[in-house]
């Protein structure tokens, strides 16, 4: 392998955050960055985190592929992926306050979620197709997020 490959730096990380666009991806063999994805996920020793919201939005994606949710939650268990809930009203207006903030972005609550959970955790690695989104959003103190799928496209 060479130096500097993407899976040598995997070593190095600990913790993505996953949203909705590579898990769908990565179940959807006819999605075009499905290789992408494969790859990816196949060299990570680490461990993925989600939300709630983002749960309910791949389960709406994959609904559409033969035995899509199903093999969602297969990942979800191989993977051992922590899922983390942020519906309590507190938490609602923050994403609201990030809806809004990002409007013109746009960004949907699953992405004030994944927003609010690496502020949260101190995460800003993010496993998302979302370049532009993700290019844009700031943490809370103004940090990048680093698109860790990028890492893979060279």
């Amino acid at each position: 392998m060479e130096a500097g490959h993407p899976r040598e730096k995997l070593a190095f990380l600990k913790t993505w955050v996953l949203d909705t666009s590579p898990i769908v991806a990565y179940l959807d063999a006819d999605d075009l960055s499905h290789a992408l994805v494969v790859e990816a996920f196949n060299g990570f020793a680490g461990e993925f985190v989600t939300t709630s919201a983002v749960v309910g939005e791949t389960m709406y994606f994959v609904s559409a592929l033969h035995g899509g949710p199903e093999s969602f939650v297969a990942f979800l268990e191989s993977s051992r992926t922590k899922v983390v809930d942020y519906c309590q009203p507190n938490e609602l207006k923050s994403a609201v306050r990030l809806m809004q903030k990002y409007a013109d972005t746009p960004m949907d609550f699953a992405d004030a979620t994944l927003i609010l959970l690496g502020d949260a955790m101190r995460l800003t690695k993010i496993c998302t197709l979302d370049r532009r989104g993700f290019s844009t959003y700031r943490t809370a103190s103004g940090k990048r997020f680093h698109l860790v799928l990028e890492d893979f496209a060279t």
